[in-house]
């Protein structure tokens, strides 16, 4: 079976840390080596911020939509200045549980390959968000690449 175009449909997952730079430059390269391949920016706000987010700010209008547009403002800024024009590219967002947005996801545009940064950090945080990397490995129907930050040398 050849491997040649495996991966048409590459799920880039991002929370816009440094490790999902580093994981992006990933996806871009795999994306670069598959003829006719679609890299599909995804990010999840987990499901407490939302519901803090809602009630906090209840009474501003159309809260979804301004976290789109925030969320699409930094991916203009981060991601898309970098994709050759040769490489087709969208961009969605999701608001729940992060890992069963990304699987959810991963299933409806039929991607072929989901790339995802490690997200383990030092902070309480990060390692918390981070647990949704194990659950995204364990019930993917696709291969999933986990990319560690650029390791510091000791």
């Amino acid at each position: 079976m050849p491997y040649k175009n495996k991966f048409r449909k590459i799920l880039f997952c991002t929370d816009f840390n440094s490790d999902a730079l580093t994981a992006f430059h990933y996806a871009l390269n795999i994306a670069e080596g598959n003829d006719d391949s679609e890299i599909i920016i995804f990010h999840a706000i987990p499901e407490p911020d939302a519901q803090f987010w809602k009630s906090y700010i209840y009474e501003v209008e159309d809260v979804d939509v301004k976290a789109r547009a925030d969320i699409d403002r930094k991916i203009a800024e981060v991601y898309l200045p970098v994709i050759p024009s040769s490489i087709k590219h969208s961009s969605k967002f999701a608001v729940g549980n992060v890992g069963e947005q990304i699987l959810q996801e991963a299933k409806t545009s039929s991607a072929d390959l989901i790339v995802i940064g490690r997200g383990a950090g030092p902070n309480m945080i990060n390692r918390m968000l981070g647990n949704f990397t194990e659950k995204v490995i364990r019930k993917a129907h696709c291969p999933v690449l986990v990319v560690p930050d650029e390791v510091e040398e000791d």
